[in-house]
């Protein structure tokens, strides 16, 4: 008897489909063109004036990185910017997925009179500009007594346009109108249906949307300085180091890389549970 020959794992019929040099070179290239703003600006806060002068750019950090961070906290309000814009951040980040989760349930699985007019409004909302509306949402903020404290940058972004549209487009076709019918014919109430049918469905764009929504409001500037400027956010509080005749641009790095830390952390948390979400909705599609 002739032992049995091991087989040969076969190719796909379109070759061989996993990446090349090509492209883990672009992948590569790209991952450096992203990172080299952060890291350059590393660089030059963690050295000194001259730095800036030199006429070819340091590509490695210098000695006086805490020397700077020293200077930004004597210079600016930094816990207390922190801490603000850890709360905003915080309460725009959950009302915007609870609001957009909700919302974008209703316009995808419940048939309501009105209901395609009323998204394409919600669409068109993203349409015009935001300065259009800084105005009359000032005098609005004024007229409420709000200028000055945090409700005036959580209270105008307690949901946004995107969000509902952004679920609304996810919900639509994750989710089996079988699935929601049965539940209904189970007794469930339609909240217990969303809760128990459409979050649990709704988390890999939960991640997404939060992500993104936390970032936007992290980042945001012009509102917070025309609202709150004595009880400012961290990107407020950091404009001031460059409001002299001169500006010490290593001290202004250094503290622009401290406010990115925080969104690093939590890009790496968020990614990884985007990531996990992602492939357990697709093993269980």
């Amino acid at each position: 008897m002739t032992a049995l020959a091991p087989r040969r794992p076969r190719r796909s019929a379109h070759g061989d489909r996993r990446p090349g040099f090509l492209t883990y070179g672009l992948l590569g290239a790209f991952f450096v063109a992203s990172a080299y703003p952060l890291w350059w600006s590393f660089v030059v806060g963690s050295s000194s004036t001259e730095t800036l002068t030199s006429t070819w750019p340091p590509l490695l950090p210098g000695g006086r990185f805490w020397i700077n961070v020293a200077q930004v906290f004597d210079t600016v309000p930094f816990w207390g910017a922190l801490l603000n814009s850890v709360v905003v951040s915080s309460v725009i980040t959950l009302s915007v997925l609870t609001f957009s989760t909700l919302a974008g349930f209703a316009f995808a699985k419940l048939k309501f009179r009105g209901s395609g007019p009323l998204m394409v409004f919600v669409v068109a909302t993203l349409a015009v500009p935001t300065q259009l509306g800084i105005i009359p949402l000032f005098m609005l903020m004024k007229q409420f007594g709000w200028t000055g404290s945090l409700g005036a940058v959580i209270v105008p972004t307690l949901v946004t346009a995107f969000g509902v549209f952004f679920m609304r487009q996810y919900l639509v076709d994750v989710i089996p109108d079988e699935l929601i019918e049965a539940a209904r014919m189970d007794g469930a109430s339609m909240l217990g249906v969303f809760w128990h049918v459409g979050v649990p469905a709704a988390r890999p764009a939960l991640a997404v949307l939060g992500l993104f929504t936390f970032m936007t409001a992290w980042t945001d500037y012009l509102w917070p300085l025309l609202v709150v400027p004595q009880n400012p956010t961290l990107q407020v509080a950091l404009s001031q180091l460059q409001s002299a005749r001169y500006v010490d641009y290593t001290i202004v790095l250094a503290g622009a890389v401290l406010a990115t830390i925080p969104l690093l952390v939590l890009f790496v948390l968020a990614g990884r549970q985007l990531i996990s979400g992602i492939m357990a909705g697709a093993v269980k599609g």
